[in-house]
């Protein structure tokens, strides 16, 4: 019945938080749905493709989902239920919330322009770099953490060598044919609709079907692949998936995809009322276990960095300035996908904390490889171990870890060329000498997809440790963009102070800390090459950040001399 309680209580808080505070952000920034979108003034078939809110609700939400929402929740975990309870709820709804909706907004009234270009509007080329620079090591992370994530998910130590289907497959394997036979069925979709002129309601019910299909085919022949060889396969597909246009893949991919996690959530809220009443597992995680954990550490700054996705995210404002606010087809539903979305995910957020709390103690034991597969066996646990729902649930994960993928080496293309172009140079083709090479979306595309799938072959801790606070800072980075076009355009940005600061805080102090602590592992001469790693990316993000920091508040001195 706690489990119950826990998700009533979550649906309530934030349907209310959508419905008044999304609702007067709206009102204060004055969002207009007369205006028309830079989907439709600066359509050109690529990237700035006008999209229904459903599709591109489907392609939002899916690609800032991922695993984030899933694995911090999971490993927070170890604090209690109500911590993580208390901020993916009020994080979503004050910090993540305002974030992915702010920004969107702020790109929009910008042509679809990333943040770096807004921070640019605001404060300057200088600062504008400086961001870019961040958000691109950022993003090195984010395909270094999901190529990992995904080839774990397709194949297992038995694998190796393997190459071909197979029948009888486990639960990796069906998810390896289930994933590809969705880039099929995308593309089907995507020309359908787009060149065949089919409405969006026959195909999506063609897309279901396929789905469907797909996933019978899955459960009884699979697909098996050694690690590198995924690692490759995962890295061409971004980069292709990445230069077409985004109605070929990215849109209807996503768009199908969100129909699984959508399903996925619906299953465990069925699963968490069925055992409230039937018995079938039994919630074993207990509200509070203490402000210091032997894991993670202390609960400040650690719960609010590992969360992340959860409550609050940097990655969102990547996706909703990079790849959303060129879809967008009507600013009035910048609240529904930007704030929306970043709700419904802190209910996932909550979902995930109730499903590891059904296996804690098997969780904390070390039996499950990751927290993905504790959060499949937590669901399936409600149904009496259905290994039917824990196999689909583990797929639910993959695909969305894979379509944060291939939406952050899009958005990374994007940053890479903006690193590079001078004011007033739309492309690469305006660009003169070693920028044209360098601004060209192919060599941005690349350089980013090799790094990250190199470091994703190596291991997920290194990344993954580091991936949470340099994600969390990047949202407190956007948080004071947004604060600072708003303040120039006479906007009320009050509303951002208090996430901005608080953000800009725990996460510069979360990387203090692993600087300290990768210091003394070097000290003592037990310095693995993630050590080093580690150290070297946190000092370069702490003096981006701090730097940033420094022009940000030049702006707001000057804009509160103008109010004087």
């Amino acid at each position: 019945m706690t489990a119950l309680l826990i998700i009533l209580a979550a649906i309530v808080l934030l349907v209310i938080g959508y419905m008044t505070y999304g609702s007067w952000l709206a009102k204060e920034w004055g969002v207009d749905p007369t205006r028309e979108t830079p989907a439709k003034t600066m359509e050109d078939g690529v990237d700035y493709v006008a999209a229904k809110p459903a599709v591109l609700m489907g392609h939002h939400f899916s690609s800032i989902a991922g695993a984030g929402p899933i694995n911090g929740p999971i490993q927070a975990s170890v604090f209690g239920w109500l911590p993580v309870f208390l901020w993916c709820v009020i994080g979503g709804i004050f910090f993540g919330g305002l974030q992915d909706f702010g920004t969107l907004f702020a790109s929009v009234r910008h042509g679809g322009k990333s943040v770096g270009e807004i921070i640019g509007d605001t404060m300057g080329p200088r600062a504008k770099k400086l961001f870019i620079i961040f958000a691109l090591l950022v993003l090195i992370l984010v395909i270094a953490s999901f190529v990992n994530v995904v080839a774990g998910t397709f194949m297992t130590a038995a694998d190796a060598g393997q190459a071909g289907f197979v029948g009888n497959p486990t639960s990796n394997q069906t998810t390896a044919i289930i994933s590809v036979l969705f880039i099929i069925l995308a593309i089907i979709y995507g020309m359908l609709t787009n060149r065949m002129g089919m409405k969006t309601l026959p195909a999506t019910i063609i897309g279901l079907v396929g789905i469907v299909v797909s996933i019978a085919i899955g459960l009884n022949v699979g697909l098996a692949m050694g690690r590198t060889t995924w690692i490759i396969l995962i890295g061409l597909y971004i980069t292709i998936a990445s230069l077409i246009p985004v109605w070929i893949m990215l849109q209807p991919r996503d768009y199908l995809s969100s129909f699984l996690l959508y399903a996925m959530m619906a299953v465990a809220v069925c699963g968490i009322i069925f055992t409230a009443f039937s018995g079938s597992a039994h919630f074993q995680l207990p509200a509070f276990t203490g402000f210091n954990n032997e894991k993670l550490g202390f609960m400040f700054p650690t719960l609010f960095i590992t969360v992340a996705c959860g409550a609050c995210s940097g990655f969102h404002s990547l996706i909703s300035t990079g790849t959303s606010s060129k879809q967008l087809d009507n600013e009035g539903n910048a609240k529904l996908i930007g704030y929306g979305s970043m709700l419904i995910e802190s209910a996932l957020g909550v979902i995930s904390l109730i499903a590891v709390g059904m296996v804690f103690d098997q969780y904390v034991a070390g039996e499950f490889g990751s927290p993905a597969v504790a959060f499949a066996q937590g669901i399936a646990s409600m149904f009496y171990g259905n290994k039917v729902i824990a196999a689909l649930l583990t797929l639910a994960v993959s695909v969305f870890a894979l379509t944060s993928l291939d939406t952050g080496t899009r958005l990374s293309r994007f940053m890479f060329g903006e690193l590079f172009l001078k004011e007033g140079e739309a492309t690469y083709k305006d660009a003169a000498g070693a920028r044209k090479i360098l601004a060209h979306p192919l060599f941005g595309t690349a350089f980013m997809v090799i790094v990250g799938c190199v470091l994703g072959g190596l291991s997920l801790s290194q990344i993954w440790g580091l991936f949470g606070a340099a994600n969390q800072l990047l949202a407190g980075l956007a948080l004071m963009a947004v604060c600072a076009w708003l303040g120039e355009v006479g906007k009320n940005n009050k509303m951002f102070y208090f996430p901005m600061c608080f953000m800009l805080v725990a996460t510069i102090c979360s990387l203090l800390l692993t600087i300290k602590k990768k210091f003394a592992a070097i000290g003592g001469g037990t310095a693995a090459w993630g050590d080093w790693f580690q150290l070297l990316f946190a000092l370069a993000m702490v003096i981006l950040a701090v730097i940033l920091v420094f022009e940000a508040v030049g702006v707001f001195k000057k804009q509160a001399a103008k109010k004087a």
